[in-house]
């Protein structure tokens, strides 16, 4: 069952200011787990510790009444883990499942750079096909199913880069900067309270109606061009004319060593439905594409070892190219 854009938006905002009354500010974040939520992804969220990652999409799954799992991934983590592992039960003498962490509508995956590449493996399944294979057994995973994973800027030493297959199944990209003085001041009086806030569960359904409206929002052709436009300029930046720019200087036309692939086309569709459904319209805007693509496309752009060198980053190739591709 889905509801009228109205209705949905009024959903939205009631499950923001719920958020709101846990975590002080960070309304990019929040919005972005929405729109990665109900457009059905999973979201990577990048910053320093301390700045409520955790708290947010905790708080998100106790206001949405879904299950919460957190896996801290560790060097000596295993697969078994994540997913499970068959047990031998002596008195049967047969296995039974025993189902890991996973199997959480929201999962956390706390700093998922620092487990090796064999455990971090373990969710490309998951991400991409709601399922889990455990042995010769395969178990559907609850829906939704929602994986939100966090990684350090800083302290890079024992991590390991998430495998390019593995990026591409996270919709968005989230980049979490410190709060302003006025929020920072906030967290700390309410710091300071003796009763925190509480928060107020909202209809189990409304993940499913408000993805069932989002869905229905009306995107036209020229937008849908728009954004297959955008997803392959970022394989080539040079052919569209992006101008890209590394300590003052243009950059080597060549900056580019790998762009997003068609899901990155088909999560900024996605990603600007949901994007004009927070705004209360049943109808996408190129505005949403722009507001929505720096968080889609940031992840999926490899840059060469020169580019990096010279000091560009992904973000400045999403800017170049929202800035040389004609706006419909």
């Amino acid at each position: 069952m889905s509801d009228s854009p109205p209705r949905a938006q009024q959903s939205i905002e009631t499950l923001l200011e719920q958020i709101g009354r846990v975590v002080v500010g960070q309304t990019p974040l929040v919005e972005g787990l929405l729109i990665a939520l109900f457009a059905g992804g999973h979201a990577l969220v990048e910053g320093v510790p301390g700045l409520a990652k955790t708290t947010a999409v905790r708080t998100l799954a106790q206001v949405l009444g879904l299950g919460f799992g957190r896996i801290q991934f560790t060097p000596d983590l295993l697969p078994a883990d994540l997913v499970g592992t068959p047990i031998f039960v002596p008195d049967t003498h047969d296995f039974v499942v025993r189902k890991g962490p996973i199997f959480a509508p929201v999962l956390l995956a706390d700093e998922i750079n620092r487990a090796p590449a064999k455990v971090q493996s373990a969710l490309l399944e998951a991400m991409e096909e709601r399922q889990v294979t455990i042995g010769d057994q395969t178990f559907g995973l609850p829906e939704p199913f929602f994986v939100m994973a966090t990684q350090n800027p800083v302290e890079l030493e024992g991590t390991y880069p998430l495998p390019e297959a593995q990026i591409d199944r996270f919709l968005v990209k989230l980049v979490v900067p410190y709060p302003d003085e006025a929020d920072e001041r906030e967290i700390v009086v309410r710091d300071s309270q003796p009763n925190p806030e509480r928060v107020a569960p909202l209809d189990p359904d409304t993940v499913a109606s408000v993805r069932q409206t989002a869905s229905k929002v009306h995107v036209a052709t020229s937008l849908i061009d728009y954004a297959v436009r955008l997803a392959r300029a970022t394989r080539d930046p040079a052919s569209v004319g992006a101008r890209i720019h590394a300590l003052g200087a243009p950059a080597p036309d060549a900056s580019v060593a790998l762009g997003a692939s068609p899901r990155g086309s088909m999560f900024l569709v996605r990603a600007a439905r949901v994007r004009a459904l927070l705004d209360g319209r049943d109808y996408a805007t190129p505005h949403d594409i722009k507001r929505v693509a720096p968080d889609v496309l940031r992840h999926r752009i490899v840059l060469t070892y020169e580019a990096e060198a010279d000091g560009i980053r992904p973000d400045a190739v999403v800017d170049a190219i929202l800035a040389a591709v004609e706006t419909p």
